[in-house]
């Protein structure tokens, strides 16, 4: 099983520059709806492109198999 605090910290850790980065966007014209599905989507692209690594490289990192294939 992922360990439960050690994804809060990550998060924790990555909240900030996160909200920056949306801030960022909306500041420069985007509605706040087109940037969190524009994030929601590149997190997801990520999030295939790790797995498919992993699928090519044949071995599978323990914490995604415990996160169910997803990030976060």
């Amino acid at each position: 099983m992922t360990d439960m605090k050690h994804n809060l910290t990550c998060r924790q850790s990555l909240a900030s520059a996160f909200q920056s980065l949306s801030d960022e966007a909306v500041k420069a014209g985007w509605s706040e709806g087109d940037v969190a599905l524009a994030l929601a989507e590149l997190a997801e692209e990520r999030v295939i492109e790790i797995t498919a690594r992993v699928i090519m490289e044949g071995s599978i990192h323990p914490q995604l198999v415990a996160a169910g294939g997803r990030s976060g």
